[in-house]
Formats: structure tokens, sequence, C-alpha cells
């Protein structure tokens, strides 16, 4: 994802202005972030979202949501490329706002390896979602790999050979 224009808020004040907003932001250290995406971010986004909600679908084991699906987590509001949240988490989903309950699996993709404020601000996320029990995906496809974040595991990286 690449994060653009910032703002610095409280939360509270942040989750009345997010709903009349156009476009899509996350709350990240105590900043409303702009969040958009390229053309590759976003096709492997949805890419992963088909092939993550067809295994969901198929065992009935809860819902998949894509770049539009925000969570509070650890006092933030994130919006991953691609969530899993089990019907155990969130046996009903909200139409607006952000759900309170973490997804049980986060997928960020990169979109810009260079922009070191986007590398910052997604370390700072990993941290917060590994504190709600989420696992973390985060895909480099500039790099073709894979980075599994779990609570109490070390990080696994997996490249395009396996």
């Amino acid at each position: 994802m690449i994060l653009n224009t910032k703002l610095a808020m409280p939360v509270q004040i942040f989750d009345e202005w997010v709903n009349g907003q156009a476009e899509n932001y996350e709350y990240i250290t105590g900043e409303a972030v702009a969040v958009s995406s390229n053309h590759k971010a976003s096709w492997l986004a949805a890419k992963l979202l088909i092939l993550i909600g067809v295994f969901v679908l198929k065992h009935k084991l809860g819902r998949v949501t894509g770049e539009a699906g925000g969570y509070k987590i650890a006092g933030e509001r994130y919006i991953p490329d691609v969530a899993y949240i089990s019907y155990a988490r969130q046996p009903e989903l909200s139409s607006e706002g952000f759900l309170s309950n973490p997804p049980d699996l986060a997928v960020e993709i990169i979109s810009n390896p260079s922009n070191m404020m986007e590398q910052k601000r997604l370390r700072v996320k990993i941290s917060n979602y590994l504190l709600e029990g989420v696992t973390v995906w985060v895909i480099n496809p500039d790099a073709e790999e894979v980075e599994i974040h779990r609570n109490n595991h070390p990080v696994e990286i997996i490249g395009k050979d396996g």
C-alpha cells in the first residue's frame, strides 16, 4: 500500500471524521493516513482475495475482506489489503466503520519498497497486529517473497522458490 496524506488527530475525532471521507484512511501512531494502491498491488490483492475467499467459503470458516474492510487494532485503525476473520471472532459484519474485532489473518502488500515512511508504518502495524493475535502476511511483489509473522514464532520468509 502507498500511504500519502497524513493528518494528526485523536482517534475519537478520526472515527467521526473518517465516515465522511471519499477515500480510505488508516489511523497509525496518532495520524490519519490516506491509503491508496497501485495496479500491481491491487491485482495481487484481488488474486489473493479470490484464492483465500474460495477456501474460506468452501469450508464455511468466516469472511474475507478487501481494501475497504477496516479493523480496530490496538487502539489504531487499519485497512489490510486482504483479511480473513472467522465466524467465531465476528459472527456478523457491520456496514459502516471499523470492525471492533481483529481479523485472524491480515495481508499487507508492499507497493513501494523504497518508501521509508511506508516501511516504518508497516512495521508499527505488524507489531500491533501481533499484539492482537493476528497472523500477518507481508508480501513484497518486487522481491517476490512473503514474510509470515505469527505470535511467539520467528518470522518466516518464503521466496518464489518456496
